[in-house]
């Protein structure tokens, strides 16, 4: 059954998702122990150890979205692609020098999205993902999906982004889309 009432989507910077890091676990933990990815504790406990050192990036920014109580809904962060970014080796075939060019500024890398399950369809990941990226000065959002999340795929791809590859963000991950979204 749906959730019902207003939910507020707030904008933070890294000292604040810091100060916030159980919520975002929480959500993180509930929406990424389903399929297609069937994370485990220790899978959570591993990302949230990569989580504190992202918070740190001077330019890391965040969305989180809580109910009128205050209980954590869903999550959406991440932070400038930096000049020595390994995101484009990932992909199983090279794209052109000139996508692969990265500057710390030139593209926002969206590491995280996720809505917990009960407050799914009713708009929330689009909210959260437009808080996270309004403003934003880069040209583009660069994000990794899992081939089998054919919703979130699909939001990806009516919210215009394009895939421009596939790729394996770590060593024995499952095949990723790599989706580009031009802002400019």
């Amino acid at each position: 059954m749906a959730q019902q009432g207003t939910i507020t989507i707030e904008r933070i910077d890294g000292p604040a998702a810091a100060a916030a890091e159980d919520a975002f676990r929480l959500v993180y933990a509930e929406a990424f122990a389903e399929p297609p990815y069937h994370e485990s504790a220790d899978d959570v406990a591993a990302a949230f150890r990569v989580f504190r050192t992202q918070i740190r990036q001077v330019s890391f920014r965040a969305a989180l979205a809580r109910t009128e109580d205050g209980e954590p809904v869903g999550m959406a962060y991440g932070y400038p692609v930096g000049a020595d970014t390994g995101w484009w080796d990932q992909l199983t075939e090279a794209v052109p020098d000139d996508m692969r060019r990265e500057d710390g500024r030139r593209t926002f890398g969206l590491r995280e999205l996720a809505v917990r399950g009960p407050w799914r369809g009713q708009g929330v990941a689009r909210r959260l993902h437009e808080t996270l990226i309004d403003g934003l000065e880069a040209e583009r959002v660069l994000l990794n999906v899992h081939q089998d999340s054919k919703a979130a795929s699909a939001a990806y791809r009516a919210w215009g982004y394009r895939k421009v590859g596939e790729g394996r963000p770590w060593e024995g991950a499952d095949l990723r889309d790599v989706m580009v979204l031009g802002l400019r």
